[in-house]
């Protein structure tokens, strides 16, 4: 017994030295006939990249000395610069259905359909608005797939989020979904400490589903879970290189998400991955060969950051960034999706036939219909976004609408400038107001010589109203006033 554990042990010993032998000689030979190549982009030379096999570590790389959890997370610089990389084409995919209802009371069937009815006006012929995302776990969620399905819309198009979980692929296959989202957390936060697994169990498990969900026809999007907190070159790219033979294999695309899942990510030039949105995206697209198409973003707002990394992703090669409308989301919040039209239109110079009035139209079918309140300095849709109440703001106004508004916002939004009101309104703010409300006459005289009088009088009653805690407010526009109550 004790010989034939002894030989079993040298010629395992010996195996294994002859492994790693081939695999060294394997690599050496890689290393030395890397292709060079004309990439299409810069018109420049490439040569091919390392090859960047899977570190499996016996003990979870956390990477404490950027996060220690009793010290506010610190970013850290070694000033590696990567290129600019704009893919030709951009748009906007939304998760308002999936990571938006994560966080408040779910939406009825209804009201997802209405939304969905929404999206599809707001993101044009071109379909900007490229894909909705749903949660299949409810009979309503279910429900309401199928009715979006029936509107037999080209965008956005319909598509799902499980688990890996082969139960939950089922659901998938059940209701004929042509693509979904599969969770894969890639942090060793979530594969030691969640999932119970070391990395090559995790990455077997998520390849297993992958490989099932292509067998079947659908097209899988990898849902890359904490990417900035995770192992980049340990972990993500050799994932992800095996992600893109199985997508060479099948002939179907795999999609990947890159998923700053606790607003860890920034947009600074030479910060550190894991934290570097610009690194991240580089690795994928340089070091594991992701196409541009094939890359999204999906950004959180736990440290005021959403807008500026996803902006930042499509700067440097993503052709997606995933939103939620208004930034409704899990904690903070999401990226909000009026803010990323916004943002491509500053961009590429166009909207590309997006509809932004509708975005005012949402807001409205929010506060009335759904009963959720929007923060009243939320930029494009609060209902103070475009209000003025500083009296030299006011005079700014009178002389010309675009000293103190943005853009056009009656012709964008159908929510031309306001002027409030108030105890703090100087004369020109209330001179505003009486040329607006268009009363003046039936009080005293309009002429410039009497206006000052005029407002001094307005004035009076206003600060008998504003003792109450009240402030009216004005459109530029609109011969109407109304009361609010901040």
């Amino acid at each position: 017994m004790t010989t034939h554990v002894l030989l079993y042990t040298i010629i395992h010993v010996e195996f294994s030295t002859l492994l790693r032998k081939n695999i060294l000689e394997s690599r050496r030979w890689k290393m030395e006939n890397r292709k060079v190549y004309l990439d299409d982009h810069t018109n420049l030379l490439q040569l091919e990249e390392h090859m960047y096999p899977l570190v499996d570590v016996k003990t979870p790389n956390v990477f404490r000395n950027l996060f220690h959890y009793d010290e506010i997370p610190k970013i850290a610089f070694n000033d590696r610069i990567v290129p600019h990389c704009m893919p030709d084409e951009i748009w906007i995919t939304d998760t308002t259905f999936r990571d938006g209802q994560q966080s408040r009371a779910p939406y009825s069937t209804e009201q997802i359909v209405t939304l969905y009815d929404y999206f599809h006006r707001l993101g044009g012929p071109k379909g900007k608005i490229r894909q909705c995302e749903f949660f299949l776990y409810s009979k309503k969620d279910r429900d309401a797939v199928y009715k979006c399905m029936e509107k037999d819309y080209k965008f956005p198009e319909i598509t799902s989020w499980i688990r890996a979980s082969k139960k939950d692929f089922e659901l998938v296959k059940e209701i004929g979904m042509k693509e979904t989202g599969i969770l894969v957390s890639c942090s060793d936060y979530h594969i030691f400490y969640k999932l119970k697994m070391t990395r090559r169990e995790a990455m077997e498990h998520y390849l297993s589903i992958v490989r099932e969900c292509l067998e079947t026809g659908i097209s899988p999007r990898c849902h890359l879970e904490d990417i900035t907190r995770s192992d980049i070159y340990g972990f993500v790219i050799p994932f992800c290189l095996e992600l893109m033979h199985l997508m060479e294999e099948y002939q179907i695309p795999v999609k990947i998400r890159v998923c700053d899942t606790m607003g860890y990510g920034v947009n600074y030039p030479g910060a550190v991955i894991p934290r570097s949105i610009p690194g991240i995206i580089y690795g994928l697209m340089t070091h594991a060969g992701v196409p541009s198409s094939l890359i999204e973003f999906h950004g959180h707002n736990d440290f005021y950051k959403a807008v500026s990394n996803s902006s930042t992703a499509w700067l440097y090669g993503a052709c997606g960034v995933n939103c939620s409308l208004f930034g409704i989301g899990e904690r903070t919040g999401n990226t909000p999706l009026e803010a990323m039209v916004f943002e491509y239109a500053q961009l590429r110079g166009t909207l590309d036939g997006m509809d932004t009035t509708v975005i005012t139209e949402l807001a409205d079918y929010y506060e009335k219909e759904i009963g959720y309140h929007i923060p009243s300095r939320t930029p494009f849709v609060g209902k103070n976004f475009n209000v003025t109440r500083a009296g030299i703001h006011a005079d700014g106004l009178l002389k010309n609408e675009e000293i103190y508004n943005v853009f056009d916002t009656g012709k964008f939004l159908n929510r031309p400038p306001l002027v409030a009101i108030s105890n703090t309104s100087g004369l020109a703010g209330i001179a505003h107001w009486i040329n607006t409300i268009g009363f003046a006459t039936s009080v005293i005289a309009t002429s410039k010589h009497n206006l000052n009088g005029l407002s001094l009088m307005k004035t009076v009653n206003l600060r008998e109203s504003c003792a109450k805690d009240e402030t009216f407010i004005f459109s530029s526009s609109a011969p109407s006033c109304r009361k609010e109550v901040p």
